[in-house]
C-alpha cells in the first residue's frame, strides 16, 4: 500500500500564517526524503466559514507545477481538482503537460466541488455541479487516455479536440474521483481508475463507503476489483495542539506502532493508497508520522 502526505497551502488559522512557497516546497521535499510515496494538494480558491473572515489558500495547479520540478520520486496528486474551476478540455491539456514535467508521476484527482463561498466570490456557477461533472468526465477521460474527444452536452462541448503531444505515458495519468454520495460513486465506477473518500480515521470508518462503492460498481456493470480504493485519513497528535479538529469520522491518533498497525489494517481492507492530513501542520507532526511509516514497512 502506498502512503501519501497532504501538503497544506492554506492559512494556518491558529497562528495566522499563510505558508510561503519556500515553506511548501520544504515540506514536500521532506515528505519525499522520509519515504512517503506521494504528496497531495487541495484545490480551493478560498475558505469562508459562516460568520468568519476569509481563510486564504494558494492556487493548486500552479503550486503543483512548481513541485513537479522540485521533487524527483514522489507521485503528485490533486485531492481533488474542482471541476467547476477549469474548462475540462483545458484541464486535460494541463494534466498531460504536467505529467510530462514530472516524468509520469501525476495522479489526476477530480471532484464536483462543494464550497459555495468560493464559487460566489469568484463568479462561478454553483448549480448542477454533478451534472456538469458528468459531462466533464466524458471529455477529460478520452482526452487524457486516448488524446481526442468529440462531445456536445448541455454545459460543455468540444469539437475534434486533440491532445498533442501525448506526454510520457501512452494511457495518460490515472484518473481518481473523490466522492461519497451514490450518484458520484456511480460516475466513479463508470469513468475512474481510482476512488478516494475522506475524511476517515480508523479503518472501520471506511467500511460503509466500501459497501456503497461495491453497489455502485454493480449498478454500472463494473468489477469492483478493477477500481483502486484510496482513503484520505485525518491524523492528529494531541500533545502538539490545544484542540484536534472535529472531522465527521474523528481523527486517528496513537504512537508509531499503533499508527503502523492501522496502516496495515487499511491494506488488509484492499486500500491501495492512504493520504494523511496531519494536524497540527508542523514539522514535528510530519516527523512522527514518518516514524510510523517506517514501522509500517517492517510489519
Amino acid at each position: 500500500m502506498k502512503l501519501g502526505f497532504v501538503v497544506m497551502m492554506a492559512e494556518i488559522t491558529q497562528i495566522n500564517h499563510i505558508p510561503s512557497y519556500q515553506e511548501i516546497r520544504e515540506f514536500a521535499l521532506r515528505a519525499e526524503e522520509v519515504g512517503f510515496d506521494s504528496i497531495w494538494l487541495y484545490d480551493h480558491l478560498l475558505y469562508r466559514p459562516e460568520g468568519r473572515v476569509t481563510i486564504g489558500i494558494w492556487e493548486c495547479w500552479t503550486m503543483l507545477s512548481a513541485l513537479a520540478e522540485a521533487t524527483h520520486q514522489v507521485e503528485l496528486g490533486t485531492l481533488v481538482v474542482c471541476n467547476s474551476f477549469r474548462n475540462p478540455a483545458i484541464l486535460a491539456k494541463m494534466a498531460t503537460t504536467l505529467d510530462e514535467v514530472c516524468g509520469g508521476r501525476l495522479i489526476l484527482g477530480l471532484g464536483a466541488g462543494w464550497n459555495q463561498p468560493e464559487y460566489d466570490a469568484f463568479g462561478i456557477p454553483f448549480d448542477h455541479r454533478v451534472s456538469r461533472f458528468e459531462e466533464a468526465l466524458q471529455i477529460i477521460r478520452p482526452l487524457v487516455k486516448e488524446g481526442h474527444s468529440d462531445f456536445e452536452g448541455k454545459y460543455f462541448r468540444v469539437k475534434y479536440c486533440e491532445i498533442r503531444p501525448r506526454g510520457p505515458r501512452p494511457a495518460g495519468p490515472p484518473l481518481m474521483v473523490g466522492c461519497g454520495e451514490p450518484r458520484m460513486m456511480r460516475l466513479t465506477a463508470k469513468y475512474a481508475d481510482m476512488w478516494n473518500v475522506g475524511y476517515m480515521s480508523t479503518p472501520d470508518t471506511l467500511l460503509p463507503h466500501l459497501n456503497n462503492m461495491k453497489t455502485a460498481c454493480q449498478e454500472v456493470g463494473r468489477d469492483p476489483s478493477t477500481l483502486e480504493i484510496t482513503a484520505l485519513v485525518g491524523i492528529g497528535f494531541p500533545d502538539l495542539i490545544d484542540k484536534l479538529p472535529e472531522f465527521e469520522n474523528g481523527v486517528l491518533t496513537g504512537d508509531s506502532q499503533t499508527l503502523a498497525e492501522t496502516m496495515r489494517a487499511y491494506e488488509k481492507l484492499g486500500v491501495s493508497h492512504v493520504m494523511f492530513h496531519v494536524v497540527p501542520y508542523q514539522r514535528e507532526a510530519l516527523e512522527r508520522l514518518a516514524e510510523a511509516v517506517q514501522v509500517y514497512h517492517t510489519l
